[in-house]
């Protein structure tokens, strides 16, 4: 599954780098609809791939959530900013 993702992805880049260098707008258009087409087939294979590693520890790590604490002391700020108010 993964090598055929990844050769839609090659062929992809492939698609649009020709698009890049050809002058013809109609083959530019095609070409980059070609490589379109190329890049839904890739998302859905990278679906299935997430999807089927499942639980197996491929997850992020998890963020821990910043909680502000009653206990810090607030910081006065320097009086020459106080005295732009």
């Amino acid at each position: 599954m993964i090598q055929r993702c990844h050769k839609w992805r090659q062929k992809r880049k492939q698609l649009i780098d020709q698009a890049r260098q050809t002058n013809d707008e109609v083959e530019r258009e095609r070409l980059l609809q070609a490589a379109e087409h190329y890049g839904r087939i890739v998302n859905a294979e990278q679906d299935k791939i997430d999807s089927s590693r499942g639980n197996t520890g491929e997850k992020l790590p998890e963020v821990p959530e910043i909680t502000e604490s009653s206990d810090e002391e607030e910081i006065p700020l320097p009086d020459f900013i106080e005295n732009l108010k």
